[in-house]
């Protein structure tokens, strides 16, 4: 006859635990997917080559014709700036290609210069320079003229602002007949910096812009 202490701490004959003691694992949470500020270009290629991102891009500059004059195709990028994606991506890929170029200025030409030319400055790590239209700046400033189709204008920039050994990337909106980057280029030239390259958003290609700049390596992302 078993005592009845033996009966209390006899092991059970099955193996099995009663449901109800059986511990209930759930699987971890996955890992969340943080999305880097800049992708690669490489990441967002397709398997044609091409960055998916210059399609929305493209799509999302409006075409204003006969503006500010007839006969003109004016090149609207206000609708690229209401467009977060398309404005993100815009700065993106300007990023990729300069942030390991060693850029230390980054020219932004009046006005459209300015609203691309600080966000990629500040990404890779460079100054911004205003490069603006005559009596804009205070203080010292250096002049380059340049051709219009009627007459003649001028771009200045702050003596100093730029120095012997800058590497500079110069961006505006559009590039068209190219005289107002010619100009940019020549006043950087002149503070005994290099110009490493051009870049726009857009490029008028019958306007032979590129031309004008002679050797000068000039990089688009879209064309109108």
């Amino acid at each position: 006859m078993p005592s009845p202490l033996s009966i209390i701490f006899q092991a059970p004959s099955s193996p099995r635990l009663p449901s109800f003691f059986l511990p209930v694992f759930s699987p971890p949470p996955p890992n969340p997917v943080l999305r880097p500020r800049f992708v690669s270009l490489k990441a967002m290629a397709s398997e044609d080559g091409k960055d998916h991102r210059l399609a929305r891009i493209s799509s999302s500059i409006r075409v204003i014709p006969d503006f500010p004059k007839p006969g003109i195709m004016f090149q609207d990028i206000t609708t690229l700036l209401l467009d977060h994606k398309a404005f993100r991506d815009t700065i993106d890929i300007f990023v990729e290609r300069y942030r390991e170029k060693n850029i230390s200025i980054v020219a932004g030409i009046e006005a459209r210069g300015f609203i691309f030319g600080p966000p990629i400055a500040l990404a890779i790590g460079a100054k911004f320079v205003p490069m603006r239209k005559p009596k804009k700046l205070p203080g010292e400033v250096i002049s380059e003229e340049y051709a219009l189709e009627y007459g003649t204008d001028k771009m200045e920039m702050h003596v100093g602002a730029v120095q012997p050994g800058d590497r500079a990337l110069v961006i505006d909106d559009l590039i068209a007949t190219g005289g107002t980057l010619c100009a940019a280029v020549r006043l950087i030239e002149r503070a005994g910096a290099e110009v490493v390259e051009c870049a726009c958003v857009i490029e008028l290609p019958e306007l032979k812009g590129r031309e004008r700049l002679g050797d000068r390596p000039v990089f688009v992302l879209v064309k109108g």
